[in-house]
């Protein structure tokens, strides 16, 4: 396997052309870790792949974000693109660098800052100075990779935010489990009284009644799996509910592509059927994508800039913990959900389901992205028992090592303005305070899980996978009873903790780890707690 230091040290050296873009520099946070697989001698140096470079704004975002939280007005998405997009004069920069590189135009946005350009991987490596080679994992599957940094024009260095797509490894995973049975390890069925469905979980958790999400538009990003209509229909039909209107966008080749009920296909299901069981006359629009880090960013910047579906929530219920990114893909994503709170647009993403260990396992607490931004609603999870007559208790999510929910301390992000009052604790893994994770939390537990159908079978499902798009059914709801967008929610949220059911109760320490307790108040367990739909609409 290359180290950083092999891997820079084959960097191709590129063919002299226009003096403009000769002389190359390190593009600022591109550094990548090699791939921990065994390196393969099969990388085509003909292949044609595809690369996104993202550009910087115009102007910050700042003020329009402020502004929005203040005044609840948003920038019409018509209108971004003109004021906080990408600078036309930077794209033709950026076109003029792809001609001298013998790279294609496949398509440009000024309102995603995104130049997608086309060419053979030798002409990419040359381009943006790096050694590209194949590599395969343990369980036999086979990427693209690299490590070490980019390297970009000079001329372009204040200029490109980010580039994504010259390594392809995997980036992300699903956020949901299937509640095995504990000594057979089998996936169990629907259970009567233990498993709830998602209309009775908005009866329980009191979501504001005489809506149904109509006008409204939830957008969710898949990374894999698909879904079957048939099952949907099945589904909605066992609930006594119109199936509702949904919609497949393929972002970067990827498609609906369902398979069986142990693949991601589990996640997809999840996903629309929960949001779907809240607010069934939402219209339900998925983002299929490659699981990279152009991918996922693509999936993401379509889906807030989509002029024809008008998203106003995104659920994400992928992520992976911040140690595993890098830190110009933190920083672009951070600017995309930036982009929403001025846009108005909610994001909710999983806070992760292996405890404060978030599956990294080097006896240090750690919190998941995209959840850690603090432009996403962070979603923890509990477990939960009912009976006929309401909530009987509810804690923490912590059935095992495994099984736990995520947050914690953000090591990139630092506190926000709306936690300052939140008493948010040090890191467990020192003295630093940054920002908190979750900032809400509802039933994940999949031993309390989710009735859902996934390639013609039911199982109960958990994981914080599930919390995501039932908040988003949630705010689809608030958004139609307001009759517009909340976006931005945190200030308010954090400024009225009343509206929250607290949760005191239990752990996501992972044995052997560092992690948190609950206690009265936000936590990095639960966050602020439950949401009471009702009263969260009365302060929004």
């Amino acid at each position: 396997m290359a180290t950083e230091d092999q891997a820079g040290g084959n960097t191709p050296k590129r063919p002299s052309r226009q003096k403009a873009f000769d002389k190359l520099v390190p593009l600022a946070s591109s550094n990548k870790r090699a791939p921990e697989a065994k390196q393969l001698s099969t990388l085509n140096p003909n292949e044609l792949m595809n690369v996104t470079i993202r550009l910087v704004r115009k102007k910050s975002a700042a003020e329009a974000v402020s502004r929005s939280i203040e005044t609840s007005e948003f920038i019409p998405r018509g209108v971004y693109a003109s004021q906080y997009g990408a600078d036309p004069a930077h794209v033709r920069l950026v076109e003029a660098f792809a001609h001298d590189q013998g790279l294609t135009i496949v398509k440009v946005s000024l309102a995603r800052r995104s130049v997608i350009l086309r060419g053979t991987v030798q002409n990419m490596s040359q381009a943006f100075g790096v050694y590209l080679s194949n590599y395969q994992t343990r369980d036999g599957s086979v990427f693209r990779g690299r490590a070490g940094v980019i390297h970009i024009p000079e001329v372009l260095e204040n200029i490109v935010e980010g580039v994504f797509g010259l390594d392809d490894r995997p980036v992300a995973r699903p956020h949901f489990q299937i509640y095995k049975d504990a000594e057979s390890r089998l996936f169990v069925p629907h259970v009567p009284g233990r498993s709830f469905n998602p209309n009775e979980l908005a009866k329980l958790y009191n979501f504001p009644t005489g809506f149904t999400g109509k006008g409204q538009c939830i957008a969710i990003i898949e990374l894999g799996g698909g879904y079957r209509t048939k099952d949907l229909k099945t589904y909605f039909t066992s609930l006594g509910i119109k199936t509702p209107t949904i919609k497949a966008i393929s972002v970067d080749g990827a498609t609906n592509s369902p398979s069986t009920a142990d693949s991601a296909d589990g996640e997809v299901m999840l996903d629309i059927e929960v949001a779907g069981a809240v607010a069934p006359e939402a219209k339900i629009v998925v983002y299929f994508a490659p699981n990279t880090d152009q991918g996922f960013l693509n999936a993401i910047t379509t889906a807030l800039h989509d002029n024809t579906n008008k998203p106003s929530v995104i659920s994400i219920s992928w992520g992976a913990a911040e140690v595993q990114w890098t830190k110009q893909s933190l920083n672009s994503y951070n600017q995309a959900f930036q982009s929403a709170a001025a846009l108005g647009v909610t994001i909710l993403a999983a806070a992760g389901d292996a405890g404060s260990d978030d599956n990294v396992g080097d006896g240090k607490a750690h919190v998941d992205f995209p959840s850690s931004s603090p432009f996403v609603v962070a979603c923890g999870g509990t477990k939960l028992l009912a009976t006929a007559t309401g909530i009987s208790s509810e804690t923490v999510w912590h059935e095992s090592v495994d099984s736990a929910t995520g947050g914690g301390i953000s090591d990139v992000f630092d506190l926000p303005s709306y936690q300052v009052n939140a008493k948010v604790p040090k890191s467990a893994n020192g003295t630093r305070v940054g920002r908190g994770v979750p900032d809400l939390s509802a039933v994940a537990d999949p031993a309390t899980g989710y009735n859902v159908r996934v390639d013609g079978q039911n199982f109960v499902i958990g994981g914080t996978s599930a919390v995501a798009p039932l908040a988003a059914g949630l705010l689809a709801l608030i958004n139609q009873k307001l009759a517009r967008r909340v976006g931005f929610i945190h200030p308010k949220i954090y400024a009225n903790p009343a509206v929250f059911r607290d949760i005191t109760s239990g752990n996501n320490i992972t044995a052997g780890q560092k992690g948190y307790t609950a206690a009265k108040g936000w936590d990095a367990c639960t966050g602020l707690g439950v949401a009471d739909g009702t009263k969260l609409a009365g302060i929004l």
